[in-house]
């Protein structure tokens, strides 16, 4: 398990390609994925990669009053539906079936990023990653994870900020 940048890992991803493209600042972490491990998949992201939780970021899809919508939150809390659909003006908001996030945004569960998807989807970011310097996001497969600044994935991804997680 890598805790280093490994500019080599994968650079192929959609997200990877979409931060090149930008001429995006960023960091590859690339990490052995354990299948048999117990923790999530962002919890384990930030133990191979040696960081808080707070500071590593998972992406969850959510129907929005019906329309498919992304909420990017610490891996160590949960996506509040409450506060996404108030973050991106909308009455009421269900997580999504994970065969509809797979198909939006062209990414397997467990490798979602935010960025490069298929679609270009409304996107709420918790106020928590303007903590950091850095914050960690699925590069676009299991086993590999993206630093860049808050600021930057605001930009790349038409992010609003706004207070979309709870404690687990």
């Amino acid at each position: 398990m890598s805790k280093h940048a490994d500019k080599h890992a994968h650079a192929a991803t959609p997200a990877v390609a979409a931060l090149v493209a930008t001429h995006t600042a960023h960091t590859l972490h690339a990490y052995e994925h354990d299948p048999a491990s117990d923790l999530g998949y962002g919890l384990e992201a930030a133990a191979a990669l040696g960081v808080d939780p707070g500071q590593v970021f998972k992406t969850l899809c959510a129907y929005v009053d019906d329309r498919l919508c992304v909420g990017i939150v610490p891996v160590s809390g949960q996506l509040d539906l409450k506060a996404l659909a108030h973050a991106l003006g909308g009455k009421k908001a269900r997580m999504a079936p994970p065969a509809d996030a797979e198909r939006s945004s062209g990414y397997v569960v467990g490798g979602i990023s935010p960025i490069g998807q298929r679609k270009q989807l409304p996107t709420a970011l918790d106020e928590t990653a303007e903590l950091y310097d850095t914050v960690y996001v699925s590069g676009g497969r299991r086993g590999l994870d993206i630093g860049l600044s808050p600021r930057d994935l605001v930009r790349i991804t038409r992010a609003v900020v706004g207070p979309i997680a709870k404690d687990s």
